[in-house]
């Protein structure tokens, strides 16, 4: 069967190669994708940044998907063939400490799907029972494929943030799990507003006013003015760092009220800042990481009540016959969030 496999160790070098059709395990489901989308991690790979030097390539990419059951393992109960279904793709050990208290995103051995074993860019992929959850057949196949950062939206917001109602929240990053935290903050109660840069302009941010939200745009020198006039000086509340870039924690200092919460989302790398202000302000930091069953499950209802909008942050224009495309336009910040057709690596 075709796929799409990072091959070399250097940017871009994504492939269509082939695998042979993968056989389930007792314990495994064989799954038609239907959908998979293109997320920043999948870019970073694409990019080939320090973080997945550990991969053995060729590897076959993409773990945000949905697709049908097409056979099962003879000891799997909970999927049948039919089934549509997702996958968590941080696959837990089931041993550790973490797994067994039903932390499994943080456990101390887990591999991730398209990065540590084949993905989900291709025409099936057997996956071990243990890490599917099924979804009803009213959603859009495209939405259901966005479910995995709906859930990490969900994650940082509902589970590792103090959102109450009418609690002033900025969001910096309008990149895909920006704008699906931004909603999923909104639904809380949260008095929200969007931060972004320069790159973010021409499509990004429009997205975020679109989707109904005050933007700012950082290089203009918007932030200031809203902090001004919609917490009085203040600062806000709850501050989402979804960026990934270093910047961004330092701007969530700036921004957050003294007493206030930080939630650090996207994972930064290094930065260099001073800690006593944070301490004399009594500003919690809190880290958020990926997702678990329960996150997974909230985010299925969050998107079958359409209290998510997905249909407005998607793009399915690109084709993963010609992949380079999506990552170079993702990556440029004129896309928020691509999401391929995989059917046709069956044609």
């Amino acid at each position: 069967m075709q796929t799409l496999a990072k091959t070399a160790r250097a940017y871009g070098e994504l492939t269509l190669i082939d695998r042979d059709r993968p056989t389930p395990a007792s314990d495994e489901a064989l799954i038609e994708v239907e959908y998979a989308g293109l997320c920043g991690s999948d870019a970073g790979i694409y990019r080939f940044k320090s973080a997945f030097e550990r991969m053995s390539l060729p590897t076959v990419i993409g773990h945000e998907y949905a697709g049908r059951v097409v056979e099962t393992g003879e000891s799997v109960r909970s999927v049948s063939p039919g089934d549509r279904v997702v996958e968590r793709p941080i696959r837990g050990c089931g041993e550790c400490y973490q797994c067994k208290i039903g932390e499994e995103n943080v456990c101390q051995d887990a591999t991730i799907t398209g990065v540590d074993h084949d993905g989900a860019y291709a025409p099936y992929i057997a996956v071990p029972e243990r890490a599917l959850q099924r979804v009803d057949d009213d959603i859009d196949p495209r939405h259901a494929a966005l479910v995995e950062p709906t859930s990490i939206g969900a994650r940082a917001v509902v589970e590792n943030s103090r959102i109450g109602a009418g609690d002033r929240v900025l969001v910096a990053g309008p990149g895909p799990i920006g704008l699906l935290t931004a909603q999923i903050a909104d639904d809380q109660g949260g008095e929200v507003v969007v931060a972004g840069v320069e790159n973010d302009a021409s499509d990004r941010l429009p997205l975020a006013a679109e989707l109904g939200f005050r933007t700012c745009n950082v290089d203009r020198g918007d932030l200031e003015t809203a902090r001004e006039e919609l917490t009085n000086g203040v600062g806000y509340d709850v501050v989402f760092d979804t960026t990934g870039h270093p910047s961004g924690l330092t701007m969530s200092v700036e921004e957050v009220r003294k007493g206030g919460q930080i939630v650090l989302v996207g994972q930064t790398g290094e930065t260099t800042m001073a800690y006593s202000p944070l301490v004399r302000a009594e500003i919690d930091l809190q880290c958020s990481y990926a997702s678990t069953w329960e996150d997974f499950e909230r985010s299925i209802r969050l998107i079958s009540s359409g209290a998510v909008d997905l249909e407005t942050i998607l793009d399915d224009r690109f084709s993963l016959l010609e992949a380079d495309e999506a990552f170079e336009t993702f990556l440029a910040g004129e896309t928020c969030k691509p999401v391929f057709d995989v059917s046709v690596l069956r044609e």
